[in-house]
């Protein structure tokens, strides 16, 4: 495989070079992976804050197991705001972590360039049977993560009193759902304003990535009408398809029932102003096993549940799923496979989701959390599921978010919209490939 890296680069805004600034840094061996004359080893792993003190949390929960293995694990927290960019700089550079937490649109750069080991010969067949989700880590051919986040789909969530108030019960299907939001859409205080919504939808991108408006509502409606954004091969995409269509000319078709300045309404706001004020229906976020103590804090006052995901000719939305990696200069694979087994083991879990509530990763871990919200990890679980993993990720779909704004701003069509961006993405993925095919 080519390794000129010039296209995958471009793909993820990546500094040129990153292969063998990662590769043959002379302090980077000096770091990574070494050992002390006392003989303990020093792993260094790259995450952002997961909780209010992780270097403090962390260091407390793997006292026992850093005694045990002599070993010590530098962390270094990266804020989320710079987290791609202190990635790509660093691995230019010539600094590489032994382990990285990552997240999708992070992985087929790294992995076509070589940054980031293959775990598979690395997993036991015990691994297998007791980490839930491992298929999540599963990617263009290799296992290159373990989740360590995981069970945290952004759902449907519906005010209670507003659908009794309509003789309503939850939604199941797209055809409920729209006819809810219509019914729920109304000027409920006579001044000739509307004032109650069906959907609080904001497509407003703010202080935010372009993704949020994907991973909020559209990838849902992709899958349920059951397509995907890449064809099986990675070489082309499918989102223009029949299936894509149809997903986007039904989320244009709710437009009458968003609130009047959703198109400069941020997502997170629609959800916190309108939604979270009771003003709306229905409302997209982020689930949580803290769920109930959070809207109990916020939103005193909404009556919520949620419906995990409407069905059309499938269920879906989108769930990410977070996995620490191996890098591939780390000098001690198996050491640092030792390290991620146990972070996201039963032992370490059962007591870190005390701290800040997760799913479970393991059959040996129970469920620690608002109750309410366990269902999406048991009779739900196949309702979620994380991004589909592919080159060239972050940069085809800001495309593919761009074309929809431009569609809900009525400046195109739908299928005009989703061909032009298919178009940039596979022009896109043919230069990628170019440069990384043998």
């Amino acid at each position: 495989m080519k390794k000129k890296l010039i296209s995958a680069l471009l793909c993820v805004s990546m500094a040129a070079g990153m292969l063998a600034g990662c590769g043959n840094s002379d302090a980077k061996k000096e770091n990574k992976g070494s050992s002390d004359t006392d003989g303990k080893t020093t792993l260094t792993m790259w995450c952002p804050p997961l909780d209010d003190d992780t270097k403090g949390n962390f260091d407390k929960l793997l006292a026992d197991f850093k005694k045990e293995k002599n070993v010590d694990l530098e962390i270094e927290l990266i804020p989320w705001e710079n987290y791609q960019e202190k990635w790509s700089t660093g691995i230019s550079n010539g600094e590489c972590p032994d382990i990285g937490y990552m997240y999708a649109e992070m992985y087929p750069t790294y992995i076509s360039s070589g940054v980031v080991m293959d775990m598979t010969d690395l997993l036991t067949e015990e691994d297998r049977k007791e980490f839930k989700y491992l298929d999540r880590g599963e990617m263009m051919g290799g296992q290159y993560g373990m989740p360590i986040v995981t069970g945290v789909p952004f759902v449907l969530y519906y005010n209670e009193d507003i659908l009794n108030e309509l003789g309503e019960t939850p939604p199941e299907t797209w055809e409920d759902f729209k006819r809810i939001c219509e019914k729920a859409t109304k000027d409920t205080d006579g001044d000739g304003n509307i004032d109650q919504y069906g959907y609080a939808v904001g497509l407003n991108n703010g202080g935010m990535s372009n993704l949020y408006i994907l991973n909020s509502y559209f990838y849902s409606l992709l899958w349920q009408a059951g397509g995907d954004i890449y064809n099986d091969d990675l070489k082309t995409v499918k989102f223009n398809n029949e299936a894509g269509v149809e997903a986007l000319e039904f989320f244009k078709s709710l437009k009458d029932y968003m609130p009047e300045n959703t198109l400069s309404l941020p997502a997170e706001d629609a959800f916190s102003t309108i939604f979270g004020a009771g003003k709306a229906a229905f409302g997209v976020t982020r689930s949580s096993a803290q769920q109930e103590t959070l809207f109990a804090e916020t939103y005193p006052d909404l009556n919520w549940n949620y419906v995990t995901s409407l069905k059309n000719k499938d269920y879906g939305t989108f769930g990410a799923a977070y996995s620490l990696s191996i890098m591939s200069t780390c000098e001690e694979p198996e050491l640092a496979m030792e390290l991620i087994r146990y972070i996201c083991g039963s032992e370490f879990m059962t007591e870190y989701h005390k701290i800040a509530p997760g799913a479970a990763l393991t059959v040996s871990e129970e469920y620690v959390g608002d109750p309410k919200m366990e269902r999406i990890v048991t009779e739900d679980v196949d309702k979620w599921r994380p991004l589909q993993v592919g080159p060239c990720g972050s940069e085809i779909l800001e495309n593919l978010a761009a074309h929809i704004q431009s569609v809900m701003e009525g400046k195109q069509d739908v299928k005009e919209a989703l061909d032009e961006s298919a178009e940039f993405a596979d022009d896109t993925l043919a230069e990628y490939w170019a440069e990384n095919e043998e």
